[in-house]
């Protein structure tokens, strides 16, 4: 799945995504760390993976987008 980065905070490596219709969902260290990533900016395209819908939705991984 595709979403766009909303929030980050480098402190606690954790933030937020816009999903592509506009939801929030927030991410915890745990799935910024699965990633790899050292920072993220808030516009990076990035790519997510996680359980659950809606409002249960629970992001397990953030990366960025890759072609």
């Amino acid at each position: 799945m595709q979403a766009t980065s909303y929030t980050y905070d480098p402190d606690t490596r954790t933030g937020s995504v816009l999903l592509d219709d506009g939801t929030p969902v927030d991410f915890d260290a745990p799935a910024f760390d699965a990633g790899g990533l050292r920072l993220l900016r808030p516009g990076q395209r990035v790519r997510i993976e996680g359980s659950g819908e809606g409002a249960g939705l629970r992001i397990t991984l953030v990366t960025l987008q890759t072609f």
